[in-house]
């Protein structure tokens, strides 16, 4: 693949916005660059300094955590900036397109629709896979990215290894794994395979099995040049100090994350044999997420009215494509998941 051809010429192009704190390493004694408070700042924390534009210590930290290099990280203002940024860095809008296989994660639309980018649509199966009619449609596709979200969000899914490699293989744009759920599978992340594919971009987040949802950090994983590029396009602090030291502490805290990821597995693992024995459940999905996808009879969305005036709030999805009569339920604390099921049980039929 030649990544060149990808990136939009203006982008090319383009001289992106340089500050001294990207030029300069190291300590300074004296700061006067940036037009900041040299005073220092209200609040109780000190903050008149911008953040590290390229994040460094961060960055440092997660490439031993998943054992890629510094060069392939982009970190952005949750795994949505990332999403925007790919789309801007490759489509011209009102020419070009992207690829998803819904149902899927609904924020690629949005995001294309933003961005006046035309959207090719090719559905999962009926168990939320890809036929070999679909992988068929994607290899012939023109599209400049397609996002396969892995596991899927809402089904809780993990897409078939091969079929994500034949795509890897044989589309001509990026390909972009969101892997937002991944730390709650079984399966080996991508970015275990970086270095094999040079159009593979991987989604990670903080938001999910990290427990960060309101630091809003997510991370993409590609080749150091297609990473160049998003920092070349991005803003030029995006990620500020408070978040940088939050994910830090978070990442340097791996028995806490162990602890609440396993907790969180045993409570989807408690869920998924408990549901079936509801009445009003028809069928609940396999999950390798923090959550599940289940039928319910005889109206999904009676039932998402009635949790709600019981004051527990789910997902009612049952608008998306092959998702009729479903509602997305995450996994809660130990106390939430008894008082959903004991909700559901004395729903009146």
């Amino acid at each position: 693949m030649n990544l060149e051809q990808l990136i939009r010429p203006n982008v090319r192009a383009m001289k992106p916005y340089a500050s001294a704190r990207d030029e300069f390493q190291g300590t300074a004694q004296v700061m006067l660059d940036a037009n900041e408070n040299s005073l220092g700042s209200v609040g109780p924390e000190a903050f008149n300094r911008y953040p590290d534009p390229l994040q460094r210590a961060v960055k440092a930290e997660i490439a031993r955590l998943k054992q890629v290099q510094p060069a392939q990280i982009f970190l952005g203002n949750g795994s949505d900036e990332a999403i925007d940024l790919l789309l801007r860095l490759t489509c011209v809008p009102g020419q070009d397109s992207i690829l998803i296989l819904p149902p899927t994660y609904g924020m690629y639309e949005v995001a294309a629709n933003l961005n006046d980018v035309a959207i090719e649509r090719v559905p999962l199966t009926a168990d939320f896979q890809l036929s070999e009619e679909a992988i068929t449609k994607v290899l012939a596709s023109s599209a400049k990215l397609i996002f396969l979200c892995s596991p899927n969000n809402p089904t809780g899914n993990l897409l078939h290894q091969d079929a994500v490699e034949r795509i890897l293989r044989g589309f001509g744009g990026l390909v972009v794994v969101d892997e937002a759920y991944i730390d709650f599978a079984t399966a080996r992340s991508w970015t275990t395979r970086l270095g094999e594919f040079a159009n593979l971009v991987v989604l990670q987040t903080f938001s999910k099995a990290w427990g960060l949802a309101g630091l809003r950090l997510g991370m993409a994983f590609a080749s150091p040049e297609l990473i160049g590029y998003l920092n070349k396009i991005k803003p030029p602090y995006n990620i500020s100090e408070a978040t940088q030291q939050h994910a830090l502490a978070g990442l340097r805290d791996q028995e806490r994350f162990e602890l609440m990821r396993q907790e969180l597995l045993l409570g989807r693992d408690w869920l998924q044999a408990e549901l079936p024995k509801l009445d009003v459940v028809a069928e609940v999905f396999p999950s390798d997420a923090n959550f599940l996808l289940a039928r319910f009879r005889p109206d999904a969305t009676a039932v998402y009215e009635y949790l709600l005036s019981q004051g527990i709030v789910v997902r009612n999805r049952t608008t998306q494509p092959g998702c009729a009569g479903c509602l997305r339920l995450t996994v809660g604390t130990p106390a939430e998941n008894q008082q959903l099921l004991a909700a559901l049980q004395q729903y009146p039929r």
